[in-house]
Formats: structure tokens, sequence, C-alpha cells
């Protein structure tokens, strides 16, 4: 399975689409929103972690797009004939999207650090990176999901309607501050605004909260057991 891994997360890494959406267009977004009129250094570091977030969600998602292709050239099959199971093979391609998401969130914080001087302890960025890093997982298996279940041109629509509903939802572009009292609600029980709230709770000095954690669990098993499934049923056709 590890060199299944391997050789995913290099075909990934070197797809051009992959590197605009997934990497260059979070940043260039943050940069957008934070430098347009007056924006307290309290937006700034809110809006970052924010961003890195959505471009975290894109290139998890992104992973189901990858496995509608393979399905389309014949690679899945090929797999059927190996020893690996299909929780295997879910989770090969899992991780293989965790990997791919680092881009993303360094790159957009990067540009947080060094361009709007953003300025956390050490100890503060790195927790962030991990914890957004690690939060990305329940994206990955959704984006699974809708690869191994639907056709390559209805996941990439499906895959982008999740990406921007999601992070409009989760706040991940404005505060949820922002929206009337019923769509607060509805945003804290959403995969992304508890996603992000991973990265804010650490910027704002302490731990996330159990809130959190709990939520986003729900949506690990969820999506997993989606995953699974997906890919259980279209063994068959594969």
């Amino acid at each position: 399975m590890l060199a299944y891994i391997r050789l995913e997360t290099l075909r990934t890494l070197r797809d051009t689409g992959f590197v605009v959406g997934g990497v260059a267009m979070p940043v260039m977004m943050y940069l957008l929103f934070t430098n347009l009129g007056e924006n307290q250094g309290s937006w700034k570091t809110a809006s970052m972690i924010g961003m890195a977030a959505y471009g975290a969600v894109g290139s998890a998602l992104n992973t189901g797009g990858a496995v509608a292709e393979d399905r389309a050239t014949g690679w899945l099959r090929q797999l059927r004939v190996t020893p690996m199971t299909p929780p295997e093979v879910v989770t090969g391609r899992a991780l293989t999207g965790v990997v791919t998401v680092l881009p993303s969130i360094v790159a957009v914080l990067a540009a947080g650090g060094l361009v709007n001087g953003v300025r956390l302890a050490a100890s503060h960025w790195v927790a962030i990176a991990l914890l957004l890093w690690l939060g990305s997982v329940p994206f990955t298996l959704l984006g699974l999901g809708n690869g191994y279940r639907l056709t390559g041109p209805a996941t990439g629509v499906v895959n982008m309607v999740c990406n921007l509903g999601l992070a409009v939802l989760g706040g991940l572009w404005f505060p949820v501050s922002l929206f009337p009292g019923w769509l607060r609600a509805v945003s804290a029980y959403t995969p992304t605004h508890r996603f992000a709230q991973l990265g804010t709770a650490v910027s704002q000095g302490h731990a996330p909260g159990a809130g959190a954690i709990i939520v986003l669990t729900a949506w690990l098993l969820l999506f997993g057991s989606y995953a699974v499934l997906s890919y259980r049923r279209r063994a068959g056709t594969i």
C-alpha cells in the first residue's frame, strides 16, 4: 500500500490543474480579500486560516476527481487483482489526499506571515498547520466517495458544489458573525466551520473545543462509510 500511496501522491503533485486550483487560487483569494480597503490584523489572521482550510478542502476533494479518471482508464480494475482489500484501497487514496493537502495549507500560511504580516508564536504556526492537515481527512473521504460513485464529469461538478457550498456555509470566506441567526445555527454543524475552528482556536491561544472535535469526528465516520460503500458498489463494474 505504501508504493500505491507514493505513486498516487506523485501523480497528483505533477498535475497543473491541482497546483493552480488547489494552491495558487486560495493564496490569491486570501491576498485579495485581505488587501481591499482597511482590514484589521485579526481579520487577516482569521481569513488566513479560513483560506488555508478552503484550499485544503479543495485539494482533498480533488482526490475524488482523480479516482473518477482512474475508473475511466481502467486503473481501478487493475487494483482489483491485487491483494489490497476495498478498505485498504480507500485508505490508501485517503492517505494520498492527506499528503497532497499540505501544499495548500503551507502556501496560504506563508502568504499570511510573509505578505500580510501575521505574527504568531512558532509553536502556533506548527499547531495550526498540523491540525488543518489532520482535519482535512473527512473531506478527502467525501471526495473519494463521489469519485467511486459518480462519473468523471459528475464528480467534478459535485465536488465543486461541495467545495463552494461548504466553504460559504462554514464561514471560510466570510465571518459567520455576518450570517443571520438561523444560518449561524446551521453553520455550527458543518464540517468546514468546525474544521476552521481547529486553527482559529490555536491562533487565539487555546486548544480546539470539544464541540469541534465531536462534529468533525461524526463527519469523518459518515464520509468514511460513504467512501467504502461507494467503492464496494462500483467493485463489480470497475
